[in-house]
Formats: structure tokens, sequence, C-alpha cells
């Protein structure tokens, strides 16, 4: 079948960006009314708090960027260590953020996954992905969605929270 004339076809690359816009859309609205304080709080024991989430999001981001050799942005100084598995349970608000600073951090990451999206050859996408995702990315491709989805698979973590809180209903 023939395109038409003007029409455009959305293409894997498409529909990758696509998917972060939505997931970071879903993400950040529900986190913009929250203060400073609220990103501390957890919604029940066992939970981690939007602080921890938010970092962890950027940092493994950052990471899967790095391990298919796209560019990276640059994280504060120990930004990795403070959001890792082992840091989860941590509670010491000095350890951690502003809101605002989180939200500029993931700006530059969406725009570091583009970029590194942009530059990827289609063809590349097929190409295994590093050896330490591939038991939830086999692909380049896939690990560029699993950037995309990643914040879906923490979102359903904020929407108690922000019960909890009495925050409105956001979506």
């Amino acid at each position: 079948m023939r395109k038409p004339k003007g029409q455009h076809y959305m293409h894997a690359k498409d529909s990758i960006r696509q998917a972060y816009k939505i997931s970071h859309m879903v993400l950040t609205a529900y986190v913009n009314d929250m203060t400073d304080e609220n990103l501390l709080v957890r919604s029940v024991p066992g939970c981690n708090h939007v602080a921890w989430q938010l970092g962890h999001l950027i940092s493994s981001a950052n990471g899967m960027l790095e391990g298919v050799g796209a560019q990276t942005i640059e994280l504060p100084e120990g930004f990795a260590d403070k959001h890792n598995k082992e840091t989860a349970g941590n509670d010491n608000a000095a350890d951690f953020y502003s809101k605002s600073q989180y939200l500029q951090l993931l700006e530059q990451i969406k725009a570091a996954t583009f970029a590194g999206l942009e530059q990827a050859s289609d063809e590349s996408l097929d190409d295994d992905a590093p050896e330490y995702l591939q038991s939830i990315a086999k692909t380049v491709g896939d690990v560029y969605v699993l950037i995309a989805c990643h914040p879906l698979m923490h979102a359903g973590q904020l929407v108690p929270l922000r019960r909890q809180l009495e925050l409105p209903v956001v979506m």
C-alpha cells in the first residue's frame, strides 16, 4: 500500500518519544502540586517516598543511556548513590533534593533520551542491549522503551500518597 502524499506514518522512534511524553506528563502532573516536604512522605510502610523515586528514575535512565552509548547528563555529586536500592529506606531530608531540582533533572534526562534516540539509527535499535539489562530489555530499542515507560511503573505509588495528602485527583 502506498502512503498518500503528505501522510505521515508513525515509526518506532516516534512511538517511543510519544510513550515517553505521556509517561512524563503523568509523572509530573502527580508531582507538580506537591511540596518539598510531601516528597518525603511514604504512603504506606515499605513504599518509597517520591524524592527517592524521582532520583531513582533520573539516575537509572542516565545509567541506561550510558549503557547504550548515548549522551548522559551530569548529575550532582553522589546523586546516584543517594537513590539506589540500598538507600530506599532513607528518610533524611538532607540527603534529598527539592522538587524543582528533581523536575529540572527530569527535563534534562528527557532531552538526553530524545537526543540519544534521534542519534541512534533505526538499525541500531535492534542491537543487543547491554548484558546487565538483558533480563528486562533485549535490544537497544527495548532500553529506550523501558526509559520511556519506567515513570509509569512508579506513578501508581503516587496515587495513594496524593489521596493521603488530600491533593486533588489529576487525570
